[in-house]
């Protein structure tokens, strides 16, 4: 195991991976920006190298301030958490050349499938079904015959990206022009990159996902999968396991799926395979995210696997204790609360804290960054944290979080926390049965969702 690991993000993944350090007795040096100067990831490093001014491009993003902070620090590896560098091959060959381990897949495979329609053709080859759509990027010439054979609806998106970034739903074919040249444009301010490929749309859909580890000697563990399907804008507000819409067949076929793609395409370390799910249980396969998952706490209850302390095992070198199908047990729910205002389309509202009282209890899990006095800057994600409950089914675990979010106080800043028991004390999610546009078809009956 390594001696000292350089912590390459900010926030409640931050402070998550610093513990996973620590328990490891392993020391851990955090980066940080100006206004991060007092944050919690901050002081519970051993060390702290302050890495530039506040925007994310002069800081967290910036390739050489996070390399030179690990090197002149004596750090043996870099554990980049999600976001800013965590999906850069750039950055991982940076980190190779200076001797450092990047904790998740080489720069090779990374870049591989970091470009959505590569991932998409090596993962036909591995058996994967995909999405009906368009042979890699194109034109807005060729989205519209390719749409016309498809039939409408169909789905733009950005062969560079994720997230929600350079998508658009497109109705009919006098909306594809615009579509196209505002996802293009949108794709190529996030990621540098403005080509789109094109999928036929799946509705009703239901957005679930497969977490996997792979080792440097050809072992694949597979944890089950994350129900994802409660979603604004294409961003994940609500996360649970196991999901409610799959049949024990369906799950299985997924899984193995999942762990033929990481032996084809020799992926190593953490990293989740995402699928649509049709309302006959066909599944797609969307992209692979080649790194740690925000709601990856709610595999980690049901499991009791701890997935990064597993990353950092498997980036020393160490084989799975586990493999083939993790076992499970019982229910989690993952949370988002985000500093978001409701009264202004759930526009960010950074500011300070000035109270945060957590929830306890059996079964209750939060990690945040946050507390009394804390400052959310307004330079980078609203997270401010995720709750996460576990029970021994699912109506048990739904009341856990109800009760949880009953005790979760913070003061200073709005946030998305009024939203999120609304969404669970509907028919809807209570009977598991609600698909990726749900919030959408609701918004005008929920209150504090409603949709634009």
């Amino acid at each position: 195991m390594f001696q000292r690991v350089l912590v390459a993000n900010r926030g409640e993944i931050a402070v998550r991976v610093i513990r996973a350090l620590h328990e490891l007795e392993v020391e851990a040096v955090a980066v940080y920006s100006t206004a991060d100067a007092e944050a919690l990831h901050v002081e519970l490093a051993d060390r702290a190298v302050c890495i530039g001014p506040p925007p994310a491009a002069r800081s967290y993003l910036n390739v050489a301030s996070v390399v030179a902070a690990a090197t002149t620090t004596g750090c043996e590896a870099v554990h980049p958490g999600y976001g800013f560098l965590s999906e850069n091959p750039a950055f991982v060959a940076a980190c190779e050349d200076n001797d450092l381990v990047f904790v998740g897949p080489d720069a090779e495979v990374m870049a591989r499938m970091g470009d959505k329609v590569q991932a998409k053709e090596e993962l036909a080859r591995a058996g994967v079904p995909l999405v009906p759509g368009s042979e890699g990027a194109v034109g807005a010439d060729e989205a519209r015959e390719v749409a016309a054979e498809l039939g409408y609806p169909v789905l733009l998106k950005a062969s560079a990206g994720g997230g929600g970034k350079g998508m658009r739903i497109v109705e009919t074919d006098d909306e594809l022009a615009g579509a196209f040249q505002t996802a293009a444009a949108e794709a190529q301010a996030a990621f540098g990159d403005a080509r789109l490929y094109l999928e036929k749309l799946v509705r009703p859909a239901r957005h679930v996902e497969i977490q996997v580890l792979g080792d440097a000697h050809g072992n694949v563990l597979t944890l089950g999968e994350r129900e994802c399907s409660i979603q604004r804008r294409h961003q994940k507000l609500i996360e649970e396991s196991p999901s409610p819409a799959l049949s024990p067949e369906t799950r299985e076929a997924m899984e193995a799926a999942a762990e033929r793609s990481v032996r084809t395409i020799g992926y190593r370390n953490a990293g989740t395979f995402e699928f649509l799910l049709g309302p006959d249980q066909r599944f797609y396969f969307i992209e692979l995210n080649a790194r740690l998952q925000v709601e990856h706490p709610v595999s980690e209850l049901v499991t009791g696997v701890d997935l990064v302390r597993e990353q950092l095992r498997i980036a020393a070198g160490e084989p799975l204790e586990q493999t083939g199908r993790a076992p499970r047990r019982g229910h989690a729910i993952e949370i988002r609360i985000n500093a978001e205002d409701p009264l202004r389309d759930f526009a960010p509202a950074p500011g300070l804290v000035s109270v945060f009282r957590p929830p306890l209890g059996p079964g209750v899990r939060l990690d945040t960054f946050v507390r009394d006095g804390s400052t959310v800057p307004p330079f980078y994600d609203s997270l401010l944290a995720k709750l996460v409950v576990w029970d021994e089914d699912r109506p048990a675990a739904i009341a856990r979080a109800l009760r949880a979010l009953g005790e979760l106080s913070v003061q200073g800043v709005p946030t998305t926390r009024e939203a999120a028991i609304e969404i669970l004390r509907t028919e809807e999610f209570a009977s598991g049965r609600y698909s990726t546009s749900f919030l959408e078809e609701s918004g005008r009956r929920l209150a504090t969702v409603a949709m634009p």
